[in-house]
């Protein structure tokens, strides 16, 4: 169970897709994945890519459906799932609890909570698990690091948060990009240079903020916001902007609330179904 030589994808879509194509970037063989999705028409080259669910046992299932598709293929896959396999879900919202109930002989369980960035091996990616000792742990780490940081919770409660902040957080970030795009279209310049020019920006910003973080001393990312703001200079005055009454923290604060609370509102979902 611990070496994840043989995994089974259970639902491929953008998600798991993302993670896919991570892993075979950073180097794992293609020959480890079969695919199961009656909906895509190709996978990447060695992959095993099958309709219907296969016989046999594997290393690693991976739930990839829909949280509201659990119930359609978990009586199925269970079958797949026995002591010597660790299940991972991906599952927004469905918690330990509810996988074991749909999967009562898996060896363990991995709840996994990754963003689109996996596709890169970039991604902030949330781990807890039951059944796992450290050695799995550690394995479970190893074969989550080409798809960035992996990170192990305290304790499942926390997923909501985390879910809020890694999982949909890279759509608030998007979102601000096409905010900043439109900005300067409003300003006079061309849309597609615009969209270029705040692309550059926000990538080039991510990686120093990452780097002065890991530097000694760490810098934080609103210490490198007042370094970038002279007084009474022009990035000062945008910054009063959204700075007052907190304007800018107060809507992602608003905003990640609501996505927690969703996520929560999922979960009870899968308790009752």
């Amino acid at each position: 169970m611990n070496r994840f030589q043989n995994i089974l994808l259970v639902g491929c879509g953008n998600m798991a897709g993302a993670m896919l194509t991570g892993w075979l970037a950073g180097g794992i063989p293609a020959s480890r994945f079969t695919v199961v999705d009656p909906h895509r028409s190709e996978v990447p080259e060695g992959v095993t890519l099958l309709r219907d669910l296969p016989d046999g046992r594997f290393d690693a299932v991976m739930i990839g459906v829909k949280p509201q598709g659990l119930d359609e293929v978990a009586p199925a896959v269970a079958a797949l799932v026995g002591r010597e396999t660790a299940l991972f879900s991906i599952l927004a919202g469905v918690e330990f609890d509810s996988l074991a109930q749909r999967f009562p002989d898996a060896g363990a369980i991995v709840r996994v909570m990754p963003n689109l960035a996996a596709a890169v091996g970039k991604s902030p990616i949330a781990l807890d698990s039951r059944g796992l000792d450290e050695t799995g742990r550690a394995a479970v780490t190893a074969l989550m690091e080409p798809l960035g940081t992996p990170e192990w919770l305290a304790n499942e409660t926390l997923f909501d948060a985390v879910t809020a902040l890694a999982g949909c957080g890279p759509a608030f970030v998007y979102r601000f990009i096409q905010s900043l795009a439109a900005g300067a279209v409003a300003l006079g310049l061309d849309e597609d240079q615009s969209q270029r020019l705040a692309l550059a920006m926000v990538e080039g910003a991510a990686q120093l903020a990452s780097e002065q973080a890991r530097a000694t001393p760490p810098v934080s990312p609103g210490e490198l916001a007042d370094r970038v703001a002279s007084p009474g200079g022009s990035t000062r005055a945008g910054l009063n902007i959204l700075d007052e009454g907190s304007a800018l923290a107060d809507v992602i604060a608003e905003a990640m609330t609501a996505s927690r609370d969703r996520n929560a509102e999922m979960a009870a979902e899968a308790r009752k179904r």
